[in-house]
């Protein structure tokens, strides 16, 4: 099924669980509306996402699901098993979404991201058990790190990394994140939010004083500066098989 049948189908369940949800009255189960549009497949996803990791071993179904076996999407820490974790399983399978409709990416890692996107066989149901997934975890070539507050993917590799100055660890830094560093990978995502932390920034300098206005003016110029390198040097799905 194509994503346009399957967006309509959604619309179509949540009509109908809005309609039995009246029907029996209870308004707490009504699907609200998405303020960004129809529900589509991401929104369902990532909630069909948040229910699968709350069940026992959830990271790893979703780690084989959702990253379709041979990337996965980690975060440090054990965050991913609560409410906020889910965001950053999503990133991997939006990536490939992404990917496939035309979305381009950026960085030194950008056409080995995609170039493992482009090989990482769809979950067709297959069952295996849990050593054989931690296998498949373990394989730093087919890591993606989510850095939201840097606004990043991370495709790891041990030797291009720079948030390590010293010793090897088998995971990167997120909080030491080095520009220039070999791993680094942005979506036209992240070029949006880019420009939208910058027009944050810019509207909170008018509103102090010097120097903290120029520092902010000046952070502001440096986000907007990623995004349009970005937008210069993207590369899509077919740039990079071709």
């Amino acid at each position: 099924m194509r994503s346009p049948a399957l967006r309509a189908r959604i619309e179509e369940f949540v009509t109908w669980a809005n309609a039995e949800a009246a029907r029996h009255g209870l308004p707490g189960e009504v699907i609200p509306p998405d303020p960004h549009g129809a529900v589509g497949t991401r929104r369902f996803r990532r909630t069909l996402a948040w229910h699968i990791a709350r069940h026992p071993d959830g990271l790893v179904a979703l780690a084989i699901q959702y990253s379709h076996l041979r990337t996965a999407l980690v975060s440090e820490g054990d965050a991913a098993r609560s409410r906020d974790g889910i965001h950053e399983v999503r990133a991997v399978a939006d990536l490939i979404d992404d990917l496939q409709v035309g979305g381009g990416l950026s960085g030194l890692a950008a056409r080995r991201a995609i170039k493992t996107a482009a090989h990482a066989p769809r979950f067709e149901g297959t069952v295996i058990n849990a050593t054989t997934a931690r296998r498949l975890l373990a394989n730093d070539d087919a890591l993606l790190y989510d850095n939201p507050q840097a606004l990043l993917l991370c495709h790891y590799k041990r030797k291009h990394a720079l948030c390590h100055r010293t010793g090897v660890r088998d995971s990167p830094r997120l909080d030491h994140c080095v520009p220039g560093c070999g791993n680094i990978v942005r979506t036209d995502h992240h070029a949006t939010r880019l420009r939208d932390r910058a027009d944050e920034l810019a509207k909170q300098a008018v509103h102090v004083t010097q120097p903290i206005s120029q520092r902010l003016h000046d952070h502001a110029e440096r986000l907007r500066g990623i995004a349009d390198t970005h937008d210069r040097t993207r590369i899509t799905f077919k740039d990079a098989t071709t």
